[in-house]
């Protein structure tokens, strides 16, 4: 367990976290591998673990009526995959594809879930990171959105 703490401890989303949070952390989490091609989220299902992504490439892809699949984002080591586990219903809202093969670490969002409730700080500190993170990705689907339809009126 010791080297899944360090792991995530490393993690960029976890940069400066107390070590009893990374312990805690880390007894939520296992090593996980990917082929290319295979879903590690689908839409709609269970959101019940994340990810910390350590190697390969992954494809955010959204299906529209009439247009197909959409990657609508590319993520990479060290970046986070699943933010959908933090909030009711905890439903994917997208799927996720390797696009080549992916080494990362899955964290059991249920057991972080309690230990963040048996733990207000450990609860805030997540919440501070992880509003990072969206708040990030939403401003990359803004910046698409503006590329697609340009400023043309």
């Amino acid at each position: 367990m010791e080297q899944l703490e360090q792991i995530i401890a490393a993690h960029p989303l976890f940069a400066g976290l107390r070590p009893e949070y990374a312990r805690l952390i880390g007894g939520c989490a296992h090593n996980v591998r990917f082929e290319p091609g295979q879903l590690l989220l689908r839409h709609g299902a269970s959101a019940d673990e994340f990810y910390l992504l350590r190697h390969g490439t992954v494809a955010l892809v959204l299906t529209a009526a009439g247009r197909g699949a959409l990657t609508v984002q590319t993520l990479g080591p060290g970046e986070l995959l699943g933010v959908s586990w933090l909030v009711a219903p905890y439903r994917w809202m997208y799927d996720a594809q390797a696009l080549e093969t992916v080494g990362a670490i899955a964290i059991d969002a249920a057991c972080l879930r309690a230990k963040s409730a048996a733990d207000h700080d450990l609860g805030f500190e997540l919440a501070q990171r992880f509003m990072g993170v969206l708040v990030r990705r939403l401003h990359a689907a803004r910046l698409q959105l503006l590329d697609v339809y340009g400023t043309h009126r």
